[in-house]
């Protein structure tokens, strides 16, 4: 039997709280078992951004990345979001380690073709190094992974957090029986986007399509649920959304994502 591995992305608006964050975090380093954080750090980045007068370019929501933008990136992803992740987990007695993609070759990712856009640096993920991302869990360290990977040739890349995050748990179900959990600021998926009592509890692909056709799930929700359902066709046990009250192991009020 496989060991299990609990995989939590969290959102700008939980880090970009303070007390959201701190409450995160301490639920975090009191989940059972092997674990993995991945963050991403984008309304930061472009607060920085703009203090150093490198405006943030967007497309249909979705971050441009030019060579500027990406030192942006790296300094906050790399360092200011992630550095400050780390210190709080290890004050909570968590063994944290900050990581990019390039560190130990976790993330092996290529720069986006070219086709309607130009995204710039933003890499797609081309695998990732489970048994070096095993041996660290073993060890007994907690990998704190942010939104950036490498090809291999020295190029760092802007890479989507949610992306990373499936990835991840894609990559690391050949060694473990992985859960996917996407935390961030709403109890679950939303019947009603007005009423955050109306938590979908359970979505499996047959419900998933007759939401879609419903237009329940719609706009930013849409790449977060390919994500989910990407990683389920590809041997991830299962995927969980909602707030970071989801983490507690007494909580029920969250969707589950299963085949």
């Amino acid at each position: 039997m496989k060991p299990k591995l609990s995989i939590i992305k969290i959102g700008g608006n939980v880090i970009e709280n303070p007390k959201n964050l701190s409450h995160t975090l301490e639920l975090f380093s009191q989940m059972d078992g092997h674990k993995i954080l991945v963050h991403g750090g984008g309304k930061k980045a472009t607060e920085v951004g703009n203090r150093l007068g490198i405006e943030a370019k967007m497309t249909n929501g979705r971050r441009i990345t030019d060579a500027k933008s990406l030192d942006v990136a790296i300094m906050v992803y790399g360092g200011l979001v992630s550095k400050k992740i780390t210190a709080l987990l290890q004050a909570l007695g968590c063994n944290a380690l900050g990581m990019s993609g390039a560190d130990a070759n976790a993330i092996h990712a290529h720069k986006r073709p070219i086709k309607k856009v130009d995204f710039g640096w933003v890499g797609d993920v081309d695998g990732v190094n489970s048994d070096g991302i095993s041996k660290l869990l073993l060890a007994g360290f907690t990998p704190v992974f942010c939104a950036l990977t490498h090809d291999g040739n020295g190029q760092l890349f802007n890479t989507n957090a949610d992306t990373i995050a499936s990835e991840l748990a894609i990559g690391m179900s050949t060694e473990f029986e992985t859960t996917l959990y996407y935390c961030f600021e709403k109890k679950g998926v939303l019947r009603d986007v007005e009423d955050e009592n109306s938590v979908i509890q359970h979505i499996n692909s047959e419900t998933y399509k007759a939401l879609l056709d419903e237009e329940v799930i719609a706009d930013g929700m849409l790449p977060k649920m390919h994500n989910c359902f990407h990683a389920l066709n590809h041997n991830v046990k299962q995927v969980c959304i909602g707030d970071s009250d989801m983490l507690q192991k007494t909580s029920s009020n969250f969707t589950t994502l299963t085949l």
